[in-house]
């Protein structure tokens, strides 16, 4: 499976990119809200975190290799969580995702089914049938979206393990506002972890 995939930005058309890999001229398929941050990188090497699948009906034996790309490692894990839900599919989450990851999630987790069924090709059902599925599997990635307080946004640079560790904060019984506080703090501080672990220490020592 290719998960991954890094080359020179040729082109960026309304529904997908054009990487020059080598000697190769690669398509990637990318949601909207990801056009809009690529259009301004053309001619740039850039590095897409990628989803491969199948696209057609396989009783007609027609199938056709897609590439999906995302700039980050938590937008394509969100993407698969998206598409997990019945009657989504990889096909209606590309066509949904004109806004960032953190703001569906964040809808998703205050279940807001009127936002969600403003996305292109969801409506009211799918909307509720996404919250259903979703709503409790989905704090990690609303991580840098506005609180519900009313409160400012942690930087879009936060890494995956920032995001898990805000994840284990929950379980480990602090409130969303009382970890997105201790995230903020942490990552203010510009230090690294390597594992979860070693953050949740420096949390604790703050």
């Amino acid at each position: 499976m290719i998960s991954a995939i890094t080359g020179k930005l040729k082109a960026v058309f309304e529904e997908f990119a054009v990487l020059e890999a080598g000697f190769l001229d690669i398509q990637v398929l990318i949601p909207e809200y990801t056009r809009r941050k690529l259009q301004l990188h053309t001619g740039e090497e850039i590095s897409l975190c990628t989803i491969f699948y199948l696209d057609g009906n396989p009783a007609q034996g027609r199938l056709t290799p897609r590439l999906v790309g995302f700039q980050t490692e938590l937008e394509r894990e969100f993407f698969e969580l998206f598409c997990s839900v019945d009657g989504v599919g990889a096909k209606k989450a590309l066509r949904a995702m004109v806004q960032p990851v953190e703001e569906v999630a964040f809808a998703i987790k205050e279940q807001d089914a009127k936002f969600l069924a403003t996305l292109p090709g969801i409506g009211n059902a799918t909307a509720e049938r996404i919250i259903a599925k979703l709503r409790r599997k989905v704090a990690k990635f609303a991580l840098l979206a506005p609180s519900a307080d009313g409160g400012g946004t942690i930087s879009p640079t936060i890494s995956g393990v920032l995001a898990d560790v805000f994840q284990a904060l929950l379980v480990l019984g602090h409130s969303e506002n009382e970890a997105r506080k201790k995230i903020e703090k942490l990552a203010a501080s510009g230090q690294e972890f390597k594992s979860v672990q070693d953050a949740i220490n420096a949390v604790y020592l703050q």
